[in-house]
């Protein structure tokens, strides 16, 4: 695994797990999001894998739309079918390359104010 040149402390990957948990459940209905997004979102621009992570061993993440998260380029996690199921049955559409049309469905995070401290 990568070492990270800002690793986290204990406390800190706690806040990080609470803080990935509370951006994905905002993500709205037909949209997406990226782990990296996520990431800078918490405040580790570098830990995009982390959030990854996170979704998948974190079991308050069942709960979730975590379905809504895939990578920078709208592909979707590998190992993982049914999420393109998930979306596509909120109306999320791919492109022909198998992707998620990101420039229709990311979400802007415009209105959206994230208080790392709640």
């Amino acid at each position: 695994m990568k070492d990270y040149p800002d690793r986290m402390t204990p406390q800190q990957a706690r806040l990080f797990q609470s803080d990935v948990l509370n951006i994905v459940s905002q993500i709205p209905h037909g949209k997406v999001t990226t782990y990296g997004t996520i990431a800078t979102l918490t405040g580790w621009p570098s830990h995009s894998r982390m959030v990854g992570r996170t979704l998948r061993y974190s079991p308050e993440a069942e709960t979730l739309p975590c379905h809504r998260v895939v990578n920078i380029a709208g592909r979707t996690a590998p190992g993982w079918s049914r999420q393109r199921t998930l979306l596509e049955e909120e109306g999320v559409t791919f492109k022909p390359n198998g992707r998620v049309d990101m420039e229709r469905h990311l979400w802007h995070f415009s209105a959206y104010h994230y208080d790392s401290s709640t």
